[in-house]
Formats: C-alpha cells, sequence, structure tokens
C-alpha cells in the first residue's frame, strides 16, 4: 500500500526553470504571443489605415474589463491545395470566447479580416458551433463581430457547411437568447444571411457594407455601376432595406449603443429584462403632452416627444430610426421596467401605416413576445396608405404581418388612443378586439371606420347630392357623424376601450396597469407553429 507522501514524492523533483517559468510555460508563452501576433504585416497595416480595430481589440472594447475568455486560441485549418498548406495562422480567422458587459455574460465572436480577408473555413466554422452551443446551453447573449467576405473559395464545400451549420444554429437561438450581429467591414454573399437571422444588426457607416452580390457582379450581370457603398453601405440599409437596426460614426461608439441596448434586453427566453432604478416619481404628471399634440387631428406633431414625456427619465432606444419613420418602435422604462413601444408618427406621412412600416413594427413586436418585453402601443393613425404602389407589392400579405404579431403576442399589452385611430389600421394597432389586455384613450380619440369627411361623404352621398345647398348640408352631416360615431366617449360606452383619460395621467396609468399585468398569464394553443404570412 502506497502512502501519500510517496505518491507525491516524485512531484516535488524540480523542474528545469528558465527566468523564472517552466520550459514548458516559456514553450506555451511563445506559441500565445505568436497567435496574438498579425499573421500578415501588409494585411495588418492595411486594416488599421482604415481605421478598424483588430479582432482581439475589438472584443476587449466591448466587453468589461479583463473578463474575456478564449478559446480555441490555437486552432488551424487542416486544407490542402490552392497554397492552403503554406500557412497556418493560429485561430483561422476568428476569434471567439466570453465576457461580460455590465457584469452580466455574454459570447462573442470577432472575424480577422487580416486573415484571407475573414473568410470563413472549417474550423473557423466549428470554433462558432462551439460558441452558439455553448451560449444556447448556458442561457446567454450571443454577439458577432462581423469583418469577412463569405466563404472560403479554397475550402469549397466545406466551407458551405459551416455556414449550413451556423444558419441553422442562428434560427435554433432565434427567441431564446438575443442574437446581435455588428458589420464592421465587408460581409458579403452567404455571410450577410447570419445577420439577417439574428434580432439586432450594428453598422459603422463608411467601413460597414452587406450585399449578396458585389459591385463587379452588378455591373457583369447588369451593366449597372455603383460602389460598395452605395449599393450595401450603412445609410442604404439604415434608411431604404431596413436591414440596419442601427448605425454608429465609427466603431468604439457602435460598441458603446450595443452595451446600452444589452442593457434593455434579459439573458434569455427564461428571464425578464433588467431593471434600473430611477428618481423619475411613478406618478410623475405628464403635463406637457396636452401642448405637444394638437386637438385639430390635421395637424402634425412628433411622437417622440410623447415618448419622452412619458418613460423614464425621458430616455428611450429607438430601433429602426432611419427606415420607415412613419411609425416608431422603441426599448424604454417605465418604473424602471423595460417596456417597448409602438408608435405612430404624424410628422411623417401623418402617422400612416405602409409596408415598410407595418414590417418594421411587426419585427418590433415578436421580438418583445420573446423576450418577455411588454408592450405599450400609442395610437394616432389615419388608414393605411392608398396606392397602386402599395396595392401592388402586396401591402395586403406584408400589412398582415404587423396583425399576426400583434395577435400571437403573450406579454402585457396596452393601447393608448391619442387621437386618430380609423379603420383597420386601428384594428392592427392592438386594439382589445385582437387581444391587448386593456386600452385607454383621451380626450381627443376619435375610433371610427374612418374620418367624418370620407364618411358623410359616402353614407349621405344621395342626400348631399339631392340637398338645395349640397356644401351646407355636408357641413351638416359631418358634424352629424362626428358627434353621433366620433365622439370620445363612442368606443368607451361599447367596452372597445376601459377609460378615457387625462394625457397628463397617461405615465401613471401606464405604470399602474403595468404593475398589474406583471402576473399575466397566457395559455397558447398546441401547436408546431404558426404561419405567419412572409
Amino acid at each position: 500500500m502506497f502512502l501519500y507522501e510517496e505518491i507525491r514524492a516524485p512531484l516535488r523533483e524540480p523542474s528545469p526553470v528558465v527566468d523564472g517559468m517552466s520550459a514548458a510555460a516559456v514553450t506555451l508563452s511563445a506559441a500565445r504571443a505568436a497567435a496574438y501576433a498579425p499573421a500578415d504585416e501588409a494585411a495588418d497595416r492595411r486594416h488599421r489605415e482604415r481605421g478598424k480595430l483588430d479582432a482581439r481589440t475589438r472584443i476587449e472594447t466591448l466587453l468589461d474589463d479583463g473578463t474575456f475568455s478564449e478559446i480555441g486560441v490555437f486552432a488551424e485549418h487542416r486544407a490542402v491545395g490552392f497554397g492552403m498548406e503554406e500557412s497556418h495562422p493560429p485561430g483561422d480567422g476568428v476569434v471567439v470566447g466570453w465576457g461580460r458587459i455590465d457584469g452580466r455574460r455574454v459570447f462573442v465572436f470577432a472575424h480577422d479580416a487580416r486573415v484571407r480577408g475573414g473568410a470563413l473555413g472549417a474550423v473557423f466554422a466549428r470554433k462558432l458551433h462551439q460558441l452558439f452551443d455553448l451560449a444556447d446551453a448556458c442561457g446567454a447573449p450571443i454577439i458577432g463581430l462581423n469583418d469577412g467576405g463569405g466563404a472560403r473559395i479554397q475550402e469549397g464545400i466545406d466551407a458551405l457547411a459551416g455556414f449550413g451549420g451556423l444558419f441553422a444554429r442562428n434560427v435554433r437561438a432565434s427567441g431564446v437568447v438575443p442574437q446581435i450581429s455588428v458589420i464592421l467591414g465587408s460581409c458579403a454573399g452567404g455571410a450577410v444571411y447570419s445577420p439577417a437571422l439574428t434580432d439586432f444588426t450594428f453598422m459603422v457607416e463608411g467601413t460597414g457594407t452587406m450585399f449578396i452580390t458585389g459591385p463587379d457582379v452588378v455591373r457583369e450581370v447588369t451593366g449597372e455601376q455603383v460602389s460598395q457603398e452605395q449599393l450595401g453601405g450603412a445609410t442604404v440599409h439604415a434608411e431604404t432595406t431596413g436591414v440596419a437596426s442601427f448605425v454608429a460614426p465609427d466603431e468604439r461608439s457602435c460598441f458603446e449603443d450595443v452595451r446600452t441596448l444589452l442593457g434593455y434586453l434579459p439573458a434569455n427566453n427564461q428571464e425578464t429584462p433588467p431593471e434600473a432604478w430611477t428618481p423619475d416619481p411613478a406618478d410623475r404628471r405628464c403635463a406637457e403632452l396636452a401642448a405637444i399634440v394638437p386637438a385639430d387631428d390635421r395637424a402634425p406633431y412628433d411622437m417622440r416627444l410623447v415618448i419622452a414625456d412619458i418613460v423614464d427619465d425621458g430616455e428611450y432606444l429607438e430601433v429602426h430610426e432611419r427606415w420607415a419613420r412613419n411609425i416608431i418602435c422603441a426599448l424604454a422604462r417605465l418604473d424602471g421596467k423595460v417596456v417597448g413601444i409602438v408608435g405612430n408618427q404624424p410628422a411623417v406621412l401623418a402617422g400612416v401605416i405602409d409596408i415598410d412600416a407595418s414590417e418594421k413594427a411587426a419585427r418590433f413586436v415578436r421580438m418583445c413576445d420573446a423576450f418577455n418585453i411588454p408592450l405599450v402601443t400609442l395610437v394616432d393613425v389615419p388608414g393605411f396608405l392608398p396606392g397602386v404602389g402599395q396595392e401592388h407589392d402586396a401591402i395586403i400579405r406584408r400589412g398582415a404581418k404587423l396583425l399576426y404579431a400583434y395577435c400571437e403576442a403573450t406579454v402585457p399589452r396596452i393601447q393608448v388612443i391619442l387621437r386618430k385611430a380609423f379603420g383597420g389600421a386601428y384594428i392592427v394597432m392592438d386594439s382589445k378586439s385582437i387581444g391587448a389586455d386593456l386600452s385607454f384613450a383621451w380626450p381627443t380619440n376619435q375610433t371610427a371606420v374612418m374620418g367624418a369627411e370620407a364618411a358623410a361623404n359616402i353614407v349621405f352621398r344621395k342626400r348631399i347630392a339631392a340637398a338645395p345647398d349640397p356644401d351646407a348640408m355636408r357641413r351638416t352631416l359631418i358634424e352629424d357623424y362626428r358627434d353621433e360615431l366620433m365622439h370620445p366617449l363612442v368606443a368607451a360606452r361599447r367596452g372597445h376601450v376601459d377609460d378615457v383619460i387625462d394625457p397628463a395621467d397617461t405615465r401613471r396609468v401606464l405604470i399602474g396597469a403595468l404593475d398589474m399585468l406583471a402576473a399575466k398569464r397566457a395559455a397558447t394553443p398546441i401547436r408546431k407553429h404558426g404561419n405567419i404570412p412572409l
């Protein structure tokens, strides 16, 4: 029988020491230093000349100081042919690991564009797959810092399969943990579909680009001359396509914006968003609202001022601020608790709902529902945007996305009607008839199939035409219609609105209602999934 001391004795033999470290530790230290050094000095210089940070610096800038733990540092590709055997840079062009943001764990990866342009190969992909699997298992957000040219051509189908595995994991994690993509350089070809599958996409102006086919291919196939920035730059995706949720002028400010967004999101779909203390009283009266919103239902105003007056400390984070500006989607807090706000914007297109507004709001509603964020809907909508273009571009199908998103949502839902709430647009903006838990209205509310002028011209067309003074008769009938069917209490009398409130009490009423609804439990039908009109 061996004694413990006999077992331990061989371990006490001194190891060779070099400058205070074992030879093995020196070897490891040298290998790690080599892995951290740029594989291509020329590529590193070009990268920095564009004002871009390297992959590890990007991660360290994003995360809390000293919290990054990297895995796969020494991973190398095993491809042969096409010059691949001549270079085996450690890490294979991507840095992956985990760390913390404001003390909360996140998983993060960063393409290293200095290694084969950040293109994805088989080992590169396996590192990403492992990271996603860890994030899914641990229930923590995933942040991708994208700066790569797509699939690695030299690795052929192995690279394509790597992307396939990544896309499958994007979908598996969707609605389970928040996924954030940051576009810091090129994102082309199949590589764009991973960011497209995530919840939020940030782009840096001047360096971030996204497109399926680049300018050279476009020129070859269509004859169109276009630059990378014109084809898929940050401005294009922020204002025209809606692909970019947020845009920043530089990398460091972009990372600050990412940190801000994460402050509104839970770690996963089993948790609630983090609360924050606020000095803003829950019963504070919003006296400015009456001055912000004109009584004249045709006069424009900025719904963002309404939101700022209602929420804690006037602070909110608008999503897709530069796209589909006729509707507002924002994350904010009421009494320290996170809420998602959807509001028509009368300052743009009179606040009508069109195709882009429908899709923008639908995606936001579904994100909030997935991550347990209550919804507050501020309504001032004259209807859907009419026109041949909208009809031919499928406003019926695409507008139904917002309707579907609200009907499907099980989080607490509160509607507030400020002024106009006309036609199908009223229904779509989370009316009680499609499942809103509570509906409140201001005394300036007008809820009807359409405005009084249009309604009178249709309903009383023959009577107006037969009158001795058609204009006088029209004015009279318009007022009659307004008094009978658009009175501020009509909707409340019929039970479609729960209360007509003083605008100054909006904050207090919302906070009280959300506090009650915090205990809401909603049953959903047993099904594999619904069939949203995509």
